[in-house]
């Protein structure tokens, strides 16, 4: 047998596993709550060449690819323990369990590691979540698709209505085909129906109520069966306190806006600030796209290194709030043609950090440049640290934090040194590092953090609301601290 043959058997042999691995990871999290995760990322409702693609990832971590025959022993333990809604990190397990020197079988181990969400120890199933959208564009219609996707048993958030203006004939045909098909996200990963007579849009058989109002007041979401619901603004029409509590209608009992909010409106970064949000609070904001990409990994050099200023530049994808062609606009250059030019404009991000990080007392200036790319951007940010250090230092920091801190769901990390902004299209991470680029000189350091505006933000838009409403399972093992 050639050496191609044997490459090719193995390859077979790995397929056959990873589809065993399918129903078992597709049955814990209908029945059971239970996110199956291989290094942070999800395992449920992928593809056999998907978690195939998500082991090879582990290469990052000790230059070697994690076999499917190395995890799915952890995920056969799993099926015997009465587990709670939680999320079960595999790769986690795997290396954990090869560190471990107690002898102690795969069963045993992983009964062990998990503890925290068996028997006693579980978080009851609750009843689900109700969310409602307010707004159904580039953001809100990417929200949708991800609440639906993780609507899992139905006792997580639950999507039930969108408010949105009315837009004459055929209008709920035309938003549902919208949610169906996106030039830069593909096809809607399942079936969508539209029944006109109750004005429902039905995805993977969630019900979702099309609400045509024209204001907040309009709206009294008891109405339509609709209680303590968490509603997403994502309009950016109101953005202090005094605007979005217009939204406090009955049925509705927080607000999240996802845009940077004013005023003494919280403005909260998953992983970073989001465990400060007050159990009583009803509004508060997602802050926006580059905040979430810059935030991270501020805090990750900060808390490392230590930071005395910094300025970030955004070379930013063009925006809906562009025009296609000159054409008038209130702000000064963004009627120039977005697809035509660079367009120098203004960014909050930076003003942003004092919100997400109070502790950090480092100035930090920024500006931005939109760019003819419909999605994904790019903020470089030049920091002056507390101390010098290195780039091979660095870069094993930032990769080690995209790998096991608290902060793994939000930092990516890529060395591949072909990498172009395309290919971070639907990234789930609020910024990744790119390792190639980075550089290091002494107590100045510049860190190039792809992100995608649209997509990544979304993910953390909806790791808010999941936070917020109770059914942000924790993550066994637990991530070093």
């Amino acid at each position: 047998m050639t050496v191609n043959d044997d490459s090719f058997t193995n390859w077979k042999n790995r397929e056959k596993i990873a589809e065993s691995m399918i129903p078992v990871i597709g049955k814990l999290h209908r029945e059971r709550d239970v996110t199956i995760l291989l290094h942070s990322r999800s395992l449920v409702n992928k593809s056999v060449v998907s978690i195939l693609k998500t082991h090879r990832f582990a290469r990052q971590i000790d230059g070697a690819e994690l076999s499917v025959t190395e995890t799915l022993p952890f995920l056969q333990a799993l099926t015997t323990l009465d587990l709670g809604p939680s999320q079960i990190d595999l790769g986690m397990l795997a290396a954990a369990y090869a560190a471990d020197d107690r002898g102690l079988s795969v069963e045993e181990f992983t009964a062990a590691a998990v503890s925290g969400a068996t028997g006693e120890n579980k978080i009851e199933r609750g009843e689900g979540r109700d969310v409602v959208l307010y707004g159904f564009g580039r953001i809100g219609r990417l929200v949708a698709r991800l609440l639906i996707e993780k609507t899992g048993s139905g006792n997580g958030l639950r999507l039930r209505a969108i408010v949105v203006r009315g837009g004459g004939e055929a209008d709920l045909v035309k938003r549902a085909s919208l949610l169906r098909r996106d030039s830069i996200h593909g096809q809607f990963q399942g079936t969508i129906t539209v029944d006109e007579a109750t004005s429902t849009i039905i995805a993977n058989g969630n019900a979702i109520k099309v609400i045509y109002a024209n204001d907040p007041s309009e709206v009294d979401y008891t109405a339509y069966g609709i209680k303590d619901a968490i509603l997403i603004d994502n309009t950016g029409k109101w953005r202090d306190r005094e605007g979005l509590s217009k939204h406090l209608r009955p049925g509705v009992e927080k607000v999240v806006l996802t845009a940077p909010g004013k005023g003494d409106v919280p403005n909260i970064v998953h992983g970073v600030n989001h465990d400060t949000i007050k159990p009583d609070e009803q509004i508060l904001s997602c802050a926006s796209c580059t905040t979430n990409a810059i935030v991270p990994p501020l805090k990750a050099m900060a808390d490392e290194y230590g930071v005395l200023r910094g300025h970030v530049e955004t070379v930013h994808s063009f925006t809906n709030d562009q025009n296609l062609l000159d054409n008038y606009h209130s702000a000064d250059r963004r009627g120039r043609s977005a697809p035509l030019n660079m367009v120098m404009t203004e960014t909050g991000a930076a003003s942003a950090v004092a919100k997400a990080l109070p502790d950090l007392k480092a100035p930090i200036s920024g500006s931005s440049i939109r760019v003819p790319v419909p999605d994904v951007s790019i903020a470089i940010l030049s920091l002056r640290l507390g101390r010098e250090t290195s780039r091979e230092e660095v870069l094993d920091y930032l990769r080690e934090v995209s790998l096991t801190s608290p902060l793994k769901r939000q930092i990516d990390f890529t060395t591949a040194p072909d990498a172009v902004s395309s290919d971070f299209i639907g990234s789930r991470h609020a910024s990744i590092v790119d390792a190639g680029a980075t550089k290091v000189d002494g107590d100045n350091a510049i860190l190039y953090l792809w992100y995608d505006n649209e997509f990544g933000y979304s993910c953390q838009v909806v790791r808010v609301v999941q936070y917020v409403s109770g059914v942000e399972y924790p993550t066994y093992p637990a991530p070093a601290v």
